[in-house]
């Protein structure tokens, strides 16, 4: 049914939910005085660095996301690869499945928080916020996959774990899978199929 499998990478593939939130408070109070609890900025997870600095009302974005950026730092050692993806990374390859990351990171997010796994080799295609004038949730993201990969858009699912995503996916034409071990809110997002563990996307394909 699908011959190409997009991912989005925070909270998908990488759980860096305690990473990007805990440097976002740090930056917060340490250059804004301004004091959020965790929750109250969940809302950034899944869209790109300076669309949620405007969000919260900040104006030297640019400064800003690096200063957020240089602070991920001090939460690198939280951020781990869910368990399942080598194995479903290795068994997609072996099936001649196309594989790529539409991601809200930056090329340099990417490089610092993504390439140390070493997995980035199984993604040959990567849309990354640098290569679109518009971000999830507006499709041209994904649109971007299609054209720089030359795949079609009803042989594709994107896996992601946020609205953003979703709502990128169906204006896209794309079918959709939610990514249930990194979702908070998993009963208020659509899904064509709701995954438990990553091994579960391998269901998809026939492997016999």
């Amino acid at each position: 049914m699908y011959s190409t499998v997009i991912f989005d990478i925070d909270g998908t593939i990488i759980n860096t939910e305690q990473a990007v939130l805990g440097s976002l408070q740090k930056l917060l109070e340490k250059n804004y005085d301004r004091k959020m609890e965790q929750h109250e900025l969940a809302f950034v997870l899944g869209i790109p660095g300076t669309v949620s600095l405007g969000q919260l009302g900040i104006e030297d974005i640019e400064h800003a996301n690096k200063c957020w950026n240089d602070l991920m730092s001090d939460y690198r050692h939280t951020i781990h690869v869910y368990e399942g993806f080598q194995q479903v990374f290795t068994n997609l390859r072996e099936q001649s499945i196309v594989t790529g990351v539409v991601t809200s990171k930056t090329k340099k997010e990417f490089q610092d928080d993504f390439v140390p796994f070493g997995l980035s080799h199984f993604l040959p295609f990567v849309i990354s916020a640098e290569d679109t004038e518009l971000h999830k949730p507006h499709p041209e993201p994904l649109l971007k996959f299609l054209e720089l990969s030359g795949v079609k858009a009803d042989t594709s699912i994107y896996i992601g774990d946020t609205i953003y995503d979703y709502e990128c996916a169906r204006d896209a034409g794309i079918d959709f899978g939610l990514a249930l071990w990194g979702c908070n809110q998993p009963d208020s997002i659509p899904a064509k199929y709701k995954f438990e563990s990553p091994e579960e996307i391998l269901t998809l394909f026939d492997f016999s």
